[in-house]
């Protein structure tokens, strides 16, 4: 008995410095990496989140914007984090399942090395293009891009970024050849549409609306598998199947103890279910979306799978 007591004992003191930091957390500010610059998607929705996030639990959350390599180095940089709560990581498609999948070399194990808490919303792309370009719809885009093979442009935010992949799949969907032009950052890419240099572009929503109502651009379809506000045409109802939806997530180093990873997801559920918050993420077209870890884990794998097929497909070299 005395044994069994001792035993006891020892587990309980082994137990109570994780129960205790479970209790207290968190004591101290949290950084949320945003592994993109400042002014984009994920900067603003690590930033939207963050503010509910230090209203919610009392302490500051810190953006830390680790931009480069499309999102490779912060996401990285958060994966070697210590598993303690007090680093997060604002993911998105391109670093954590487009270039995993691409790339058999990039440091960080998407599946491994993090700890999937919630999604927190989904945004399609607007299919844009300059109005020079002689198209009203996507139908007619398909058919001059076939008329003129390998002619026709497209500009993304960077290789391997989520706007670089739905230009692939809307060419390798349609059997037509596109040209990619890789620019560093959305607005370099907005820029190169709107001054005629490229012919086309997979845009956020917010700012294609508003390039397209001042009539510098046009729109053609939505990337998404639900009509948005602006109520334009699907993509997918011109080629059946297609379907590209840039998502954003919280997720943690693996290895960061349950319970703190139970109270962040109650708090990122809590937040996006706010008005505010669910008021702000609307304007940037952003769709408030929650979720299970386990849902966020299955939707990570899903799309590692789908774009690995993509991009083996349209032959795209990995650096």
């Amino acid at each position: 008995m005395q044994h069994l007591a001792a035993a006891v004992c020892i587990a309980l003191c082994i137990l109570a410095p994780c129960n205790a930091s479970a209790q207290t957390y968190p004591s101290k500010p949290i950084r949320l990496i945003a592994p993109y610059p400042p002014g984009g998607g994920i900067d603003s929705t690590a930033r939207i989140i963050g503010q509910a996030l230090a209203e919610q639990l009392g302490q500051p959350v810190i953006i830390d914007n680790r931009a480069g390599a499309t999102g490779r180095i912060g996401t990285e940089l958060a994966a070697r984090a210590p598993a303690d709560g007090y680093t997060l990581l604002l993911g998105s498609s391109a670093p954590n399942a487009i270039i995993p999948a691409a790339s058999p070399t990039v440091a960080y194990d998407a599946i491994k090395d993090f700890a999937p808490i919630s999604l927190v919303g989904r945004a399609p792309y607007v299919l844009v293009v300059h109005p020079s370009l002689p198209v009203q719809s996507v139908k007619e885009l398909i058919a001059l891009a076939r008329a003129n093979p390998g002619t026709l442009t497209f500009a993304s935010s960077g290789i391997l970024g989520a706007s670089h992949l739905a230009g692939e799949l809307l060419a390798r969907t349609a059997d037509i050849k596109l040209v990619h032009v890789a620019y560093k950052g959305t607005g370099p890419a907005a820029v190169s549409v709107l001054t005629g240099e490229t012919a086309m572009s997979f845009a956020g929503g917010a700012e294609a609306g508003t390039l397209v109502a001042a009539k510098r651009l046009r729109a053609l379809g939505s990337s998404g598998l639900k009509r948005g506000s602006a109520g334009l045409p699907l993509i997918g109802d011109t080629l059946p199947g297609y379907e590209v939806t840039q998502w954003y997530g919280v997720l943690a180093p693996a290895g960061t103890p349950p319970e703190i990873l139970e109270r962040l997801h109650r708090e990122i559920i809590r937040a996006i279910a706010s008005p505010r918050v669910v008021q702000q993420l609307t304007h940037l077209d952003i769709e408030p979306s929650g979720s299970t870890p386990q849902e966020f884990a299955g939707l990570i794998k899903t799309e590692m799978d789908k774009w690995s097929k993509v991009i083996s497909t349209a032959k795209i070299k990995v650096d």
